[in-house]
């Protein structure tokens, strides 16, 4: 969901500083609220690109660790469902973190399918991380979205360790091609810099 402003100065901030996806409130136009302009948006220079993509990716990436280093101890400790939804937040973490390195903005959500096709339409090498040959490899996906909600909310709820183990190979495999992908996109805002 975009984000909501709470006036048309507000809009107006925003937009000339480049900041996307920007709603009205309550649906009314911004173009129709009065009779000024509005701002033309400014792009990013080269170092202001790099230094947000910089700051995305060490903030995001190592966050996202951290959680596979939780969902690895909890699931040690035999709290299978804990562990589910922190390999749900690692997931999660990944694709927020490779939308913001590659465009500046990640949606608001926790819709791991959702996150998945925006950060596979940037790169194509995010399509391989999930195997979706047979219903069983669809069905695991499914359970580590599921995730987010009911690993903590359902006693109906249930994962096992060899699904766990599965599922975090998939996850590493993410954490892998997502690093990839950034250190190619800050290397080129490097060039670009440096140009």
């Amino acid at each position: 969901m975009p984000r909501r402003i709470r006036s048309v100065g507000i809009f107006r901030f925003r937009l000339a500083g480049n900041s996307p996806h920007l709603c009205a409130r309550d649906g009314i136009a911004i173009y129709q609220s009065d009779d000024s302009e509005l701002a033309e948006p400014k792009p990013k220079t080269p170092d202001q690109a790099l230094a947000m993509a910089r700051e995305y990716f060490e903030e995001w990436f190592p966050a996202a660790a951290g959680r596979l280093d939780t969902a690895r101890y909890v699931q040690a400790q035999g709290r299978l469902k804990e562990a589910a939804f922190d390999l749900h937040q690692t997931t999660e973490f990944l694709y927020h973190c490779v939308l913001l390195v590659c465009t500046f903005y990640t949606p608001h959500v926790h819709n791991l399918g959702f996150l998945r096709t925006q950060a596979e339409r940037l790169d194509r090498r995010l399509t391989y991380v999930w195997p979706m040959d047979s219903r069983r490899d669809r069905a695991m996906f499914e359970k580590l979205k599921d995730a987010y909600v009911k690993a903590r909310y359902s006693k109906h709820y249930r994962i096992s360790e060899e699904e766990l183990s599965w599922l975090a190979g998939c996850v590493e495999e993410l954490g892998r091609v997502v690093q990839t992908i950034c250190d190619e996109r800050i290397s080129m805002l490097q060039r670009n810099v440096a140009a």
